[in-house]
């Protein structure tokens, strides 16, 4: 069953999703009903899913679940990694790149490599107040509380 985005419970588990490149304003009006139509649908175990979907800051898709009304089991979790690995292939993008890290600076998303953290750092280019987009985040209400947050409440806390 979909609900809106801005309705989600601050428990509400969610996966985000970094697309490799900015998506444009044609992919995004495609991809949007098809994410309704999967929140829709999405089910665990024959029980419909209190979903929800979203493209935010035309670089991410995160998908969330009402936990407290159904959890999401592990089928139903392989079902929304094969959705999303559908829309890789149609729109010849990756969502499963975990080797860019995207900060906003000046109001841009900027991607950097993994390999160039440490020398981004210590030029300075990266300090911990850096706002970082964690796609680790677990429940809607930090990523509507906390994302982006500075690079040093996150797992980048090691590189300060």
């Amino acid at each position: 069953m979909y609900i809106p985005f801005d309705e989600l419970p601050p428990q509400a588990r969610v996966w985000i999703y970094q697309a490799s490149r900015p998506l444009t304003g044609a992919e995004q009006a495609e991809i949007k009903p098809l994410l309704e139509q999967f929140a829709e649908d999405w089910s665990s175990h024959g029980t419909n899913l209190q979903a929800s979907a979203e493209l935010l800051h035309d670089q991410f898709l995160v998908l969330a679940n009402n936990e407290s009304a159904t959890a999401a089991s592990g089928c139903s979790i392989d079902k929304s990694v094969n959705f999303v690995r559908e829309l890789e292939q149609r729109f010849n993008i990756s969502f499963f790149d975990r080797t860019q890290l995207a900060f906003l600076r000046e109001g841009e998303i900027e991607m950097v490599s993994i390999s160039e953290l440490k020398n981004k750092v210590a030029a300075g280019a990266i300090s911990k107040d850096t706002l970082y987009f964690d796609t680790l985040v677990t429940n809607y209400g930090d990523l509507q509380a906390e994302w982006p947050r500075p690079a040093q409440q996150s797992w980048l806390s090691r590189y300060f």
